[in-house]
C-alpha cells in the first residue's frame, strides 16, 4: 500500500509540473496588445462606412392657402371658437336680453308656468335678435369677417373694426346715465367721445339699459292681467264664492282676452319696435 501510494503521488506531481510549463510557455507566446488597439482583427478588410446624422426634420404650419387667403382648417378652427363664444356674445352685446325677459314676464303675466315652454321662448328670443340685429351682423360681415378670411385683415385690425357696428348699436341703446356710473366707477381717463369707450365700460351699462326697459315693458303687460285678477276675486268675494280660487275663472278670461286682441303680435312689435325705433 505503501509503493502504491508512492507511485500515485509521484505521478500527480509530475501531472502538476506538465500542466504548470504548459500555462507558462502558453504566456510567453502571447504578446501583449498595445494600448488602444483591439483584439478584434478584420481578416477581409471589410470598409464599413458610418452614415453622418441627418439633421432633425422641420415643421412648419402656415395659415394662408395658395390663393393667399385663410386655409380651411384654419377657418373651422377660427368657426369653433367664435361658437363657443357665440352665446355669451349674443346675450351681452344684442337685444336678446331685453326680449327673453319680456316674453317670460308675459307667461307669468298670464298666469302660465309651462306653456309656452322656455325652449319655444328662447328660441323665439334668438330669431328676433337675428332680425333686429340682421343689418349690424351684415355689416360685420361685410368689413372685418369676409375681409379677414381671404386675408386681407389681421386678427386685430378685423376685431377693431368689427366692434364699430356693434358698439354704435349698443351706444343707441343705451341710456346715458348708465353710461356715466360705469364711466365714474371705472376711475380712468374719461373719454374724448363714446365711441372710445372700452369695452369693458359700454357691455356693462348696455345691459343694465336693457334690463331696466325690459323690466318697465313687462311691468305695462302685467297691469291688464293683474285688473282682470283682481275683478274676479272682487266678484268672488261679494257672491261669497270665498273657497273658489280666482285663477279657476280669471285664467280663461285672461286667455280670451289675449287671444282676442292678437296679443303676441303686440307684444313682438312693440318689442321690435322698441329696438328699432320704428313704430
Amino acid at each position: 500500500m505503501s509503493f502504491a501510494r508512492s507511485v500515485f503521488v509521484g505521478l500527480l506531481a509530475a501531472a502538476f509540473l506538465f500542466a504548470g510549463s504548459g500555462i507558462a510557455s502558453a504566456q510567453e507566446s502571447i504578446d501583449p496588445l498595445p494600448i488602444g488597439t483591439s483584439a478584434v482583427e478584420n481578416p477581409f478588410n471589410i470598409q464599413v462606412e458610418v452614415p453622418e446624422p441627418a439633421e432633425p426634420a422641420q415643421i412648419g404650419i402656415t395659415i394662408d392657402s395658395e390663393d393667399g387667403s385663410l386655409s380651411r382648417s384654419v377657418v373651422v378652427i377660427i368657426l369653433l371658437t367664435i361658437g363657443s363664444l357665440a352665446p355669451t356674445l349674443v346675450v351681452l352685446t344684442t337685444s336678446f336680453t331685453r326680449f327673453i325677459i319680456v316674453l317670460g314676464l308675459t307667461r307669468n303675466a298670464l298666469g302660465l308656468q309651462t306653456v309656452p315652454p322656455a325652449p319655444v321662448l328662447i328660441g323665439l328670443s334668438m330669431f328676433l335678435t337675428m332680425f333686429v340685429m340682421g343689418p349690424v351682423f351684415s355689416e360685420v360681415n361685410d368689413q372685418a369677417i369676409q375681409p379677414f378670411l381671404e386675408g386681407e385683415l389681421t386678427t386685430e385690425e378685423a376685431m377693431d373694426i368689427g366692434y364699430g357696428p356693434i358698439r354704435d348699436f349698443m351706444l343707441s341703446q343705451t341710456d346715458e346715465d348708465d353710461l356715466r356710473l360705469f364711466m365714474d366707477m371705472a376711475n380712468g381717463e374719461q373719454p374724448a367721445t363714446p365711441e372710445e369707450l372700452s369695452p369693458s365700460t359700454l357691455i356693462p351699462a348696455f345691459i343694465v339699459s336693457e334690463l331696466r326697459t325690459a323690466f318697465i315693458i313687462g311691468f305695462v303687460v302685467f297691469v291688464p292681467f293683474l285688473m282682470v285678477d283682481l275683478i274676479v276675486a272682487t266678484v268672488l268675494m261679494s257672491l261669497g264664492m270665498v273657497m273658489l280660487p280666482p285663477v279657476f275663472i280669471s285664467l280663461p278670461l285672461k286667455l280670451l282676452m289675449f287671444v282676442l286682441v292678437d296679443g303676441w303680435v303686440l307684444i313682438i312689435g312693440s318689442l321690435v319696435s322698441s329696438v328699432t325705433g320704428g313704430g
